[in-house]
């Protein structure tokens, strides 16, 4: 039998083997490996249940984003709503007012065509009295004319103010 370099090496690795397998270095380097594994399925769990509260965080905002642009649509429209009403009260209330300076304007003119109706009434009044003494004056003798006039003046007062009232 003949011992070359190759059979040396062989022997040589197999006790290299062997003092591994002794050494439990197999073991060893799974265990390790094991424990890389284990670490990284922790990761991979951890990750998955970020990933799921996320996906939780995201639907909750999503949810109150959309509450939040209902809430808005509805702030608008109730504003909307409430500006309509505002203005339809004002434009309402401006129509009253000018209504109430309308009816204000024409009591005031009744009352001035009134009163102008009741001085041109006792201008005229006036004016018959200072006609009827002058012809009377004229006309006729003093005592006739102080009975005549003072009678008249009473009947013409009696009627004006019968009238007048």
């Amino acid at each position: 039998m003949i011992i070359d370099a190759t059979f040396w090496v062989a022997v040589s690795f197999l006790i290299f083997i062997g003092v591994l397998v002794y050494l439990k270095v197999p073991q060893k380097i799974d265990n390790s490996l094991n424990e890389i594994i284990k670490k990284i399925k922790g990761d991979l769990d951890n990750a998955e249940k970020l990933k799921d509260q996320a996906k939780t965080l995201l639907s909750e905002y999503e949810t109150k984003v959309s509450k939040s642009k209902d809430e808005v649509n509805n702030l608008i429209s109730k504003t909307k709503n409430e500006t309509e009403k505002d203005i339809i009260k004002a434009n309402e209330e401006f129509h009253k007012i000018i209504e109430n300076r309308k009816k204000s304007a024409e009591e005031k003119i009744n009352q001035m065509k009134n009163q102008a109706i009741k001085d041109v009434k006792n201008l005229s009044v006036d004016i018959a009295i200072r006609s009827v003494e002058k012809i009377i004056k004229n006309s006729i003798d003093k005592k006739k004319l102080d009975k005549i006039y003072l009678s008249s003046i009473e009947e013409t007062k009696k009627i004006l103010k019968n009238k007048s009232i």
